[in-house]
């Protein structure tokens, strides 16, 4: 009857770098394990917590006859310490002794492999099985005196080396069981590695593609913007932007916050900033377009609780004047030359998105005048921790913030990074919410 493959059931060792302390011979442990010397299990209770290199070593021997051809000797690491051997007759027995704390694996290429009726003779289907049944584990191929290239194609295939039967020594089974430990956690190592650095080339290709590129061609302003999001290594929070130019000559920029910081938040931020481009060309604005923009997120988002704070501004051809919409979102920073910045009226703050079905978002005229600087963020810009008392920067600290920033000479992208950097400062260390701020100068 064919022997199933079983399933890998726990990281090991090998990988992890510990090995728990495991009775697995002897009279009262398995039948088909050798039986620990005192000295071993002494030394598996004082090192449970240490790391592979400290720790004895276990070799799993999968041989069909282990007792009646003892090819194993005594085994030694290079530390002097007894390497623990278990013996299974087949697979089914190699997976009830293949625990956590076995780093190595010594496979007899004779063993007969589980077979299935039609397929193709196959000298290493055992070994592909064994690599199935335990693929973080080294793997040393045994097979006969003389056979090198079964050998060879048995590390090809995945296996960490190959030894002779009958040319096997204590201190030569012992190296090579050190040298296949430590070369598959540097396979292991490595691959990871390139599988980070794909995943980095990804997620770069990814963030260029979901943040957005400004529709401003044949405007007089000028655009600035900086992105931080709060989640560790994530490239996208909640928060969203975005700024383009219709045809007749209006500037509309938006800035936006979806609550919470997770992907599934991030993904509702970029669907609400396509929408809103793709309203906004349409011509859609104000209360208008606000009420679209409820209904999206409603149909979109993955519970009933989840809303978003919004700020829309569309700016007048001549870009002197502006209509603000605010949905529940911080009210925008305005800085004039001469003139101490302030923040845009807030009193017609409609609710946030999603919040009151029905909902109505007021739209807002201000005079902008002829050279200024508007400023957009999110609340991760103005609810970071200040002094030793946990306050919050707040709407007022920030305004200060700026207006020292100003008065030093900064503008554009060197401004923005300067008050980003200096929110993280004050805050003691990384922010916990997302941040996006952008900018839009007009200079005559």
């Amino acid at each position: 009857m064919p022997v199933p493959v079983p399933r890998q059931r726990a990281i090991p060792a090998v990988e992890s770098g510990q090995a728990p302390a495991a009775s697995t011979g002897g009279p009262s442990g398995d039948p088909g394990a050798v039986a620990p010397r005192k000295e071993d299990t002494a030394q598996n209770t004082s090192h449970t917590t240490a790391t592979v290199h400290h720790t004895n070593l276990t070799l799993l021997l999968i041989e069909d006859d282990p007792g009646g051809s003892p090819i194993v000797p005594e085994l030694l690491d290079q530390t002097g310490k007894p390497i623990r051997v278990r013996t299974a007759r087949n697979l089914t027995e190699a997976e009830r002794l293949l625990t956590d704390d076995v780093h190595c694996i010594l496979l007899d290429l004779a063993l007969p492999a589980p077979g299935r009726a039609g397929e193709t003779d196959d000298e290493l289907a055992v070994l592909r099985h064994v690599l199935e049944l335990a693929p973080r584990h080294a793997v040393l191929a045994l097979t006969a005196s003389g056979d090198a290239e079964r050998g060879a194609e048995a590390v090809r295939v995945g296996a960490q080396d190959y030894l002779f039967r009958d040319e096997l020594d204590g201190r030569l089974l012992s190296r090579a069981i050190q040298y296949a430990v430590e070369r598959k956690r540097s396979d292991t190592a490595e691959r990871r590695l390139a599988e980070g650095r794909m995943r980095a080339q990804e997620n770069r290709r990814l963030e260029r593609g979901l943040l957005p590129t400004p529709l401003l061609e044949g405007s007089s302003l000028r655009f600035a913007a900086r992105y931080r999001p709060g989640r560790s290594r994530a490239l996208l929070g909640g928060d969203f932007y975005d700024v383009v130019r219709t045809p007749d000559g209006t500037v509309h920029a938006m800035i936006g916050d979806v609550c919470g910081h997770g992907p599934d938040e991030a993904a509702l931020g970029v669907e609400l900033r396509i929408a809103w481009r793709a309203l906004t060309l349409a011509g859609l604005c104000g209360d208008q377009l606000l009420n679209t923009l409820q209904q999206v997120l409603e149909h979109e988002r993955s519970d009933d609780e989840i809303f978003a704070t919004l700020c829309t501004v569309d700016i007048a051809p001549d870009g002197r004047r502006a209509g603000l919409c605010l949905a529940g979102h911080p009210a925008p920073l305005v800085a004039r030359p001469g003139r101490a910045p302030r923040l845009l009226p807030y009193d017609n703050n409609g609710p946030a998105l999603g919040l009151l079905p029905g909902a109505r978002w007021p739209r807002l005229q201000v005079e902008l005048g002829a050279e200024w600087s508007l400023m957009l963020y999110t609340d991760g810009l103005i609810e970071g921790r200040v002094g030793e008392g946990g306050e919050r920067l707040g709407q007022d600290g920030m305004v200060e913030m700026i207006s020292r920033q100003l008065a030093a000479g900064l503008t554009g992208e060197e401004l923005l990074r300067a008050a980003v950097t200096e929110v993280r400062e004050m805050n003691g260390g990384e922010l916990t919410d997302d941040v996006a701020v952008l900018l839009l100068d007009r200079v005559p």
